[in-house]
């Protein structure tokens, strides 16, 4: 498949027996490459497709539009946005808006954040999948130091894109944002030596009211990009973290 993004592209599926790479710049992981300065991964994996060794690959041009200081990206999953800030910078550095409720309620984001978070995490943590389950979160995550790939699950009942999942790359030097609304899934794999990770919720935490899911579940199937140097078995995972049953289980 191919995109109006020009620096992104895709492959066939996993089965095939040619695996065909493109590399336009970026960083190349398994089967898609992508562009530092694009910054974006647009991929929604059909769950029935992956128990057929078949992964299918959607990217699509995103609707975008210019909102006050911000350029809002709208995504294949309904609700999900990715924001880039308008960045004023001249000799003495840079100065950017990193919310305002105007712009944000434009966009269609017009919520109440009531805590915000920050964590630090060094190359090859991945934290994920996790969710509240009676108090769910709205959530608007951006990287202050770093580099990292954010991933969001659909949990809505009756969401047509249900356990489908997109990705985007967030870093210090691309300054995207990422907004996640309730009843989705949020995790993310550290790409750099180090990140430091920020983001708004609009409900507090509450440590009894943890879900999650196992962020190598097949039947959702997340293309996690590899750190470099680095494979799957060399990710730092919680203890926590790995012991998250599947996207069937959440249903039993």
């Amino acid at each position: 498949c191919s995109s109006d993004l020009s620096q992104i592209t895709c492959a066939i599926p996993k089965d095939s027996g040619n695996l065909h790479k493109k590399r336009r710049g970026g960083r190349e992981n398994g089967f898609l490459s992508f562009s530092e300065k694009n910054g974006i991964i647009a991929k929604i994996v059909d769950t029935k497709e992956v128990k057929k060794r078949s992964v299918h690959i959607f990217v699509e041009k995103r609707k975008e539009r210019k909102m006050g200081k911000i350029k809002v990206e709208f995504c294949e999953i309904e609700g999900l946005k990715v924001i880039t800030p308008t960045v004023f910078g001249d000799e003495r550095g840079y100065f950017m808006e990193t919310y305002n409720y105007n712009d944000f309620k434009e966009a269609g984001i017009d919520v109440q954040f009531v805590q915000d978070n920050q964590s630090a995490s060094k190359k090859g943590v991945l934290r994920g999948l996790h969710f509240q389950i009676n108090y769910p979160q709205d959530k608007l995550v951006r990287v202050v130091n770093g580099e990292v790939f954010d991933v969001a699950v659909d949990l809505r009942e009756g969401s047509k894109t249900y356990g489908k999942w997109f990705g985007v790359l967030l870093s210090a030097e691309n300054k995207k944002q990422f907004f996640i609304p309730k009843n989705f899934a949020h995790g993310f794999i550290v790409l750099s030596d180090y990140a430091e990770f920020a983001y708004k919720c609009t409900d507090f935490y509450h440590p009894n009211d943890e879900g999650g899911l196992y962020f190598d579940d097949p039947e959702i199937g997340v293309e996690w990009p590899m750190p470099e140097g680095m494979t799957k078995e060399d990710l730092i995972i919680s203890e926590k973290d790995h012991k998250w049953g599947g996207i069937k289980d959440l249903k039993k």
